[in-house]
């Protein structure tokens, strides 16, 4: 706890950045004022470092890239795995664990150690990897990493402590999952089939245990060839010799058949006793032709062959679908008896696997459900009903439906915001799916002490936003709001700049809500703005439409008489225009030429439309093309429901709209803001050599975000770490990824691009999506390469309106009393206030005009203003002023006057001890700097990075006080004090930033933050010790003690002629004992963070590795006990009928044969 006093003189604090080659901090460009009477300002700031630590919480969302799946039928939990080396474990909603493999190796497989709470996977670095799934955070045990070969598959019998690896040569090993150790036990390719064989059979594709005999191991090779390996006996039992290639094999429980799956598109069942050929052959999806000839069709890659009691058995694969059938979606094939059910799957499938009752390999498998892996979903179909219906799923795995371009995060929400949007919601939900549980029901999650509201946004490339409850660490969608409904449908353009602009043409590129007010405010790719107002009451309305002209500069006017025909924007004396209400009947109004001129993007729906419960658009801002050229994009927005206005700004200038009364207010350039306090050297403008060329870039800046492979997918963000990798394999791969975009190599030659992928990174202002400037360089990159101390720009910058807040403030030195302002934050640096006179009564305010000043106050940084927060004299933060939520669609009272009821929070309210006056908090991109207002004195400076720059920073509340949060470009996330900028965190989070988590990325209240992980998945983060100390009270158990069901009494005769499998004794055959050791240069064990070698008890969960190992000993001494007392059961049945044999010999011992 520290103590700070300033006595303030009026003259700015000398510090390192005080000055940058421009006005002093302590007074507006070119004003003398007189110095303010000295102050004393004390506050007594709490946060100290202690109150920070930084850890991932929880991930949702589809994982990206999925690779592998695996499901514990006992425990109930999933697995998937990715190809970033990412693996998610799902139980019952609540219980979602993420974990990723140091080494980032694609997954290859994954293997439930059944009822054991442990995980093997596979990865494509030839390493094996043990998890134990016991702790809240699974932990990896043991490593082994193969070195001479590479792992094509894995096998894990139930109950058995030995998994079976074949690999690329052919060969099978043997590891033991407790020491994870290879065996000495080896299968070699050469000796598994003939020596008259002349060729390789390929990689080992499939091995599995026979359900008769575990003893027995049935390894399928690729090329074709199926050999039975006698375990014991060392030799093969069986070989088959098959034409076409291999893709997998399913057994039937008895184990005396199995059924393969092949390149040609065809299902094979083989019969043990008979092994020369297939007793049958089927093609399911090829039709003989009109020449005799069978369809071609593509390979099954996967079939499940799976027996039920009450019918017959199901026959599951994905492919084999004819060649001819172009178009064809990805298929599901589900084969019952004489019906052939084919499910047709929106994406490609990845993996599927059946569902069962038992977990035992010989026993009727009576499958339930399938899990359905595709590339960009997760389904399960419900077997159990015979039109196979899906079961709704309960885990957010449609984030990505449509490509999220902007996100939002709110903490400490009211209430009752949740359940209003809930209900709203679920009117829209979908239905037809199956009545059953959700069947991936394992693993435990309890609501947590440490929860308050929490909703997430998140805005799409098809124009749609979400809504999600994020409380308790879950999440689970609220509302869905299409503002393309909001437009006539876009007719198709002419020419390559519509054909651009069109591709998404209703994609969002940031998001205003006021939770209090309910008032919402959406930002869209084609320069327009939607203003909704929530209502739970559906209504008829018409939407009101505002055009606003802001694009030419002062720079850009050619001539006078020019400027005199095409005003961009009013006279600084004049800040009232009119709205342009009017549509021009063609694209070519305007112009003679048939140039876009004064017409919006899109076009509003002019007729009066039903709009049911929820969000209602009230009103639309539109930016117009002016000389066929597009309106630039809007990069910064701000909404104050308590003043009724909506401020916005793009490279152009700044516009502030009156929603009350539907007028705008003022719309003006840049420059013209100023006034005579420009704290810039202008340079003046040559007429513009080439007007088409700045239209041409932003188009293609726009065009270049979306990928030419698939329209329907479109992303609208890459990551760098793709952009450089060097892997030529995953280049290609990621080429033809719908998600992957190509950059123009020549958007502008400019040496100062740096050629680190962490330098060229640039900060977007705002972070809007699509947002370009005009100095971008040729890598995309987004960072600046230009010097802090600029004193005169150069005629190609322009100065962008980077930030904007509505809020009471002092415009001026001489104000007395705080009036209505609007900061105003430009990417040179420099921040203005511009003062408003708003009326106070209710009748006036709807018809009275609101009044807005000449700017006040200009103050300097380094860098494009990024924020604006303000505290009180005490250093509590001040929060905007707002109006409280009213239902505009409501049955009016007649007796009663509807009023609008305002909240305000004045500086000057809290703080009668220290008088008027406050604090004005802000970051741009290089520093942050906090301000003494009315004075404008600048108490504390911090430069906040020199090498890189700060890409989001937000004033958040943390432990009941306040600091700034900033996250840069480097990766790095720190944290400030306020107002003394002290240091309180700076960790190294990312070790490299790509343009969708620099553009996702967002901070809120109660330390926690976001980013878009990978194109599918929300990655939250904390920042805060209070929450990380409560984290594991907020996350799932993922294992849960589970009694093993006991498999079926076989029967007598089964047991004798059937062959005996408990017989089969894996230890007697692989332990070091009987097979030796293996080869140490051919695997390398790595012992585990987690494993038992550290002793080190795993802070995660409730219990430790020692309460852990007595419960597995509990556990291990309950089935002794159970054991003992079933063999001295077996053991007074032997006896008994030892006794009653024993008689029945001594009384037919006498007896002659013709006695009996």
């Amino acid at each position: 706890m520290k103590k700070f006093r300033k006595v303030l003189d009026g003259l700015t604090t000398s510090s390192p950045g005080g000055t940058i080659g421009s006005p002093s901090c302590g007074s507006a460009a070119g004003t003398p004022t007189a110095a303010p009477t000295p102050r004393e300002i004390d506050v007594q700031e709490t946060l100290v470092s202690e109150n920070f630590q930084l850890c991932k919480t929880v991930r949702h969302g589809f994982p990206y890239q999925p690779t592998a799946l695996a499901f514990d039928p006992v425990q109930k939990i999933l697995a998937i795995g990715s190809r970033s080396g990412g693996v998610r474990i799902l139980g019952r909603p609540g219980v979602d664990c993420y974990c990723q493999h140091e080494s980032g190796a694609a997954v290859l497989q994954l293997q439930f150690l059944i009822n054991e709470g442990a995980l093997v996977t596979a990865c494509a670095d030839d390493t094996l990897h043990l998890w134990n799934l016991r702790q809240r955070r699974p932990a990896v045990l043991h490593s082994l990493k193969f070195n001479r070969e590479r792992i094509t598959f894995c096998h894990l019998p139930f109950q058995s402590k030995w998994l079976y690896v074949g690999t690329e040569r052919g060969n099978t090993h043997i590891v033991n999952i407790e020491s994870f150790v290879l065996s000495g036990y080896v299968i070699m390719w050469n000796k598994a089939i003939e020596l008259s064989t002349k060729t390789h059979p390929g990689p080992v594709v499939h091995l599995s245990d026979s359900p008769k005999d575990e003893g027995k191991l049935l390894i399928g090779f690729e090329s074709g060839t199926i050999v039975q390996w006698d375990l014991r006996g060392k030799k093969a039992d069986f070989r088959i010799y098959y034409d076409e290639a291999i893709h997998s094999v399913g057994w039937h429980h008895e184990g005396k058949q199995f059924m393969c799956s092949h390149s040609d598109g065809s299902l094979t069942m083989w019969n043990l006793r008979n092994t020369t050929k297939p007793f049958q052959v089927t093609f399911p999806h090829g039709k003989i032709q009109k020449d005799g000839r069978k369809e071609s069709c593509k390979p099954i890659l996967k079939v499940e062959y799976k027996t039920s009691r009450s019918s017959d058995p199901f026959i599951i694969f994905s492919g084999g679908l004819s060649y001819d059938k172009a178009g064809r979606r990805p298929t599901l094939t589900i084969m019952h008896g004489k019906a052939i059910t084919v499910l047709e799957m929106d994406y490609p499938i990845v993996e599927f696997m059946a569902l069962c009752e038992t977990p035992y390999n010989n026993e009727v498998q009576e499958p339930y459900a399938v899990v359905v892996l595709l590339e960009k979903d997760l389904i399960v179909v419900d077997l159990t009903q015979s039109n196979f219906p899906v079961f709704e799923n309960p885990y957010p795995m449609d984030v990505h439906e449509s490509p999220v371009t902007c996100t939002a995060y709110f903490a400490e929400c009211p209430p009752d915001i949740i359940p209003i949007l809930y209900s709203i919601g679920a009117k829209h939900k979908k239905t037809g799916y199956s009545q059953k549980e959700w069947p991936i029901s394992g693993g435990t999650w309890t609501l947590g002490s440490y929860t308050y509201p929490e909703i997430i946004i998140t805005g799409h490339a098809d124009g749609s936003i979400k809504f999600w409850d994020a409380s308790a660490i879950t999440l689970q969608m609220l509302y869905k709001l299409k503002t393309s409904k909001v437009f006539e449908k876009p007719k198709l353009g002419e020419g390559r700049a519509a054909e651009l602009v069109e591709e998404d043409p209703f994609a969002i590129q940031m998001v205003s809500w006021c939770p209090q007010s309910r008032i919402f405010c959406v930002v869209g790719i084609s320069a327009h703005i939607i203003l909704y107002r929530f209502s739970k009451q559906d209504a008829n309305t018409q939407i009101v439409s505002l055009e606003v002209r802001l694009q030419c500069e002062s720079e850009d006017v050619i001539s006078p008489s020019e400027n005199e025909n095409n005003p961009c924007f009013t006279e600084p004396g004049s800040h009232s225009p009119q709205p342009h209400h009017q549509h021009p009947a063609s694209p070519g109004s305007g112009t003679p030429e048939g140039i876009k001129d004064s017409i919006p993007c899109l076009k509003v729906k002019d007729r009066m439309v039903r709009v049911p419960p929820g969000y209602q658009a009230e009103l639309v801002i539109q930016l117009l093309w002016v000389d066929g050229e597009p309106p630039q994009q809007i990069t910064s927005l701000d909404i104050n429901s308590a003043y009724g206005l909506l401020a916005f700004g793009n490279s152009n200038g700044l516009a502030v709209v009156d929603y009350l009364q539907k007028t705008i207010l003022l719309c003006m350039s840049t420059l013209d803001l100023y006034g005579a306090a420009d704290p810039y050297q202008r340079l003046t403008r040559s007429p513009r050599r080439n007007r088409q060329s700045t239209s041409e870039f932003c188009m293609r800046g726009l065009s270049n975000f979306y990928s030419d492979s698939k329209k329907r997918i479109r992303t609208s963000y890459q990551s760098l770490t793709e952009l450089s990798d060097n892997q030529q394999s995953i280049d290609m791969e990621r080429s033809k990824s719908p998600t992957s975009v190509h950059y123009p190599t020549s958007l502008h030659n400019d040496p100062r691009v740096l050629p680190e992928p962490v330098a060229s990174l640039r900060a977007s202002h705002c972070s809007p999506v699509f947002y370009l400037l005009d100095n971008e360089s040729r890598e995309n990159s987004f960072s600046r390469s230009r010097s802090s101390s600029v004193s005169s720009i150069d005629r190609d910058t322009k100065e962008a309106i980077t930030t904007l807040q509505f809020g009471e403030s002092y415009a001026r030195k001489s104000d007395l009393v705080p009036t209505p302002c609007l900061w105003v934050g430009t990417s040179l640096g420099v921040v203005l206030l511009i003062p408003m006179s708003i009326p106070t009564d209710q009748e006036e305010r709807m018809e009275e005009p609101v009044t807005i000043g000449p700017s006040g106050a200009v103050l300097m940084l380094k860098g494009s203003v990024l924020r604006f927060g303000f505290l009180d004299c005490m250093g509590a933060l001040i929060q905007s002023p707002y109006e409280v939520w009213r239902d505009p669609n409501a049955p009016e009272d007649p007796d009663r006057l509807r009023k609008r009821k305002l909240v305000h929070f004045s500086p000057s309210s809290s703080q009668d001890t220290c008088g008027e006056g406050h604090l004005a908090v802000v970051c741009s991109e290089r520093q942050a700097k906090v301000f003494l207002m009315p004075s404008q004195s600048c108490l504390f400076v911090h430069n906040i990075t020199e090498s890189s720059f700060v890409l989001r920073a937000d004033v958040v509340s943390v432990c009941n006080s306040v600091c700034l949060a900033c996250f840069c470009a480097n990766g790095h996330i720190m944290t400030l004090s306020l107002p003394s900028l002290r240091p309180l965190m700076d960790i190294n989070y990312l070790p490299l930033t790509d343009m969708r988590i620099a553009r996702t990325f967002c901070f809120t209240n109660g330390g926690q933050a976001l980013y878009l992980s990978s194109p599918t998945e929300i990655q939250r983060i904390t920042y805060s010790q209070e929450m990380c100390d409560n984290l594991q009270e907020m996350l799932g158990e993922l294992f849960t003690p589970t009694e093993t069901p006991e498999a079926q009494n076989r029967g007598f005769l089964k047991g004798f002629f059937g062959g005996n499998a408990n017989t089969f004794d894996r230890e007697e055959l692989f332990g070091e004992a009987a097979a030796g050791k293996a080869s140490r240069s051919l695997a390398q064990h790595i012992p585990g963070q987690a494993g038992m070698e550290g002793m080190k008890v795993a802070a995660s969960g409730v219990v430790g590795e020692l309460a852990r190992a007595r419960i597995a000993l509990d556990e291990r001494g309950q089935r002794l006990g159970e054991l003992e007392e079933r063999t001295a059961l077996m053991m007074t049945s032997a006896e008994s009928f030892h006794k009653h044999a024993h008689e029945l010999m001594l009384k037919c011992k006498d007896k002659k044969w013709y006695q009996f």
